[in-house]
């Protein structure tokens, strides 16, 4: 039976690497030596395998990314050290028990997808410091996603029950830096909202209050330009349930980047600290919430979904829906969500079925299937599903943006056989010149092209 012997946050600057900085990594004196003992720590620990998590491998939407091969490389050539070069051996056994473990979870995650050249400067700037006082080791590199947090956080439990299945000992490292924005004379500028999310992130680990991490506002997060609070949550969920001593090493920001080195040990199991149990039981009132909240227009898209994903077939109108479903026909948008993202939408402009129940039936199909931005939606994942139906008013054609209300309206844009709809009241989405620059780009059509701009009204039914 392995263990997480001991679990890491690091930053990955490769000018702290010597052979990059050439006397450049100086200011970065706090990081570099706080890597150094951490290397030392590893060394004396000796874990069978190191498994780290980085934001820079490839990255999708909604699958977790674990590097494939019997054989890990990389080198700094990107650089300019070719010279700088590990080998590691991959640890395939841990990798399948890790995705049988994800799977079970309904999380996705493997070797699938693209192949990389090599390791990225998120895993090898930390493996240069372990390597250069311990190498007997195997290594588990795994990429972060496009999922939120908490499905981060669960994945790490599903390491933990991994290792624990398996026959070694891990160490575990979170690859990643802090805030971008902390300089004005930084790569990246200065926000104000860049030490605020330091600041609440090394708090955070100081207090071993991932609770609090997990719940980092994510407009600051994006403000902020941070990098590492993913794989900060993959580590973080591989430690849940267990009471855990935390150490902030050190933390920086010399170049304009926040740079964190903390280190954290497991201890004996705490309930208290279970936050999957926590969130998981949030979720189910809410999906409960929302399935008790229905109208008929909801319901009718959620049935149509779970029946053709069970049987793979389209399921008949209902005899007992509304009049009104049955009598008219109208454009009908269908949104999924799945712990609070988008999980699929698909919509008509105009009707293309004989009523709203059909062209309800047929989108609901569409969002969860065909959607080219998501995998088709799977029977594991119905359960975690909420709905909306937006019912489309007949568009009107308008002169400018100046008619627009982002709340009110949504906005359809053409030019030629190019066409692009933004429905209203869109999270995120808080200005009309915001409302037409998404929708041109889902249309392909460039801002300096002629278009032509039209509104419409909806009744949103969730």
């Amino acid at each position: 039976m392995g263990e997480i012997l001991k679990a890491y946050m690091v930053p990955h600057p490769p000018v702290i690497v010597p052979e990059i900085g050439r006397g450049q990594e100086n200011p970065a004196k706090s990081t570099i030596d706080a890597y150094e003992k951490i290397a030392k720590q590893i060394k004396d620990l000796a874990p069978e395998t190191i498994i780290i998590t980085t934001p820079h491998g490839i990255a999708y939407s909604d699958y977790i990314h674990i590097m494939p091969g019997k054989k890990l490389k990389g080198s700094f050539d990107d650089f300019n050290a070719p010279e700088v070069k590990f080998e590691f051996d991959n640890d395939t056994k841990l990798i399948e028990k890790i995705t049988q473990e994800a799977f079970e979870c309904g999380i996705e995650a493997g070797t699938l997808g693209a192949r990389e050249t090599g390791l990225d400067h998120g895993s090898l700037v930390p493996l240069y410091y372990i390597a250069k006082y311990y190498t007997d080791f195997s290594l588990v590199r795994i990429s972060i996603s496009g999922l939120p947090l908490i499905q981060h956080y669960i994945f790490g439990n599903c390491i933990q029950k991994a290792v624990a299945a398996h026959d070694k000992n891990v160490v575990f490292i979170g690859s990643g830096d802090l805030s971008h924005r902390l300089k004005h004379d930084g790569p990246y500028g200065f926000a104000e909202e860049g030490p605020v999310f330091d600041n609440q992130l090394v708090e955070a680990v100081k207090n071993v209050d991932f609770k609090k991490m997990l719940e980092i506002d994510e407009k600051l997060c994006n403000a902020a330009g941070e990098c590492g609070l993913r794989s900060f949550a993959i580590l973080a969920g591989a430690l849940n349930g267990r009471n855990v001593m935390s150490k902030v090493l050190s933390y920086e920001g010399p170049f304009g980047v926040g740079y964190m080195v903390a280190e954290l040990e497991p201890d004996e199991k705490d309930s208290a600290r279970d936050l999957i149990s926590y969130y998981e039981s949030m979720h189910r009132s809410q999906v409960e919430a929302a399935r008790e909240s229905e109208d008929p227009y909801v319901s009718l898209a959620r049935a149509a979904l779970e029946h053709y994903v069970k049987k793979r077939k389209v399921m008949d109108v209902p005899d007992n829906l509304p009049e009104e479903m049955l009598d008219r026909k109208a454009g009908v948008f269908v949104s999924i969500k799945k712990h609070g993202r988008l999980r699929g939408c698909i919509g008509t402009i105009n009707p293309v079925t004989d009523n709203i129940a059909n062209e309800i039936i047929q989108n609901a199909i569409s969002a969860g299937t065909s959607d080219p931005r998501f995998n088709p939606v799977k029977e594991y994942e119905l359960k975690d599903l909420v709905y909306s139906v937006d019912v489309l008013g007949e568009p009107e054609r308008i002169e400018s943006m100046d008619q627009l209300d982002v709340k009110r309206y949504g906005v359809i844009v053409s030019s030629g056989y190019r066409r692009g709809l933004l429905l209203p009241d869109l999270e995120g989405v808080d200005t009309p010149e915001e409302q037409v620059e998404i929708a041109l780009a889902k249309a392909n059509i460039s801002k300096d092209e002629d278009y032509i701009l039209e509104r419409f009204e909806v009744i949103r039914h969730k």
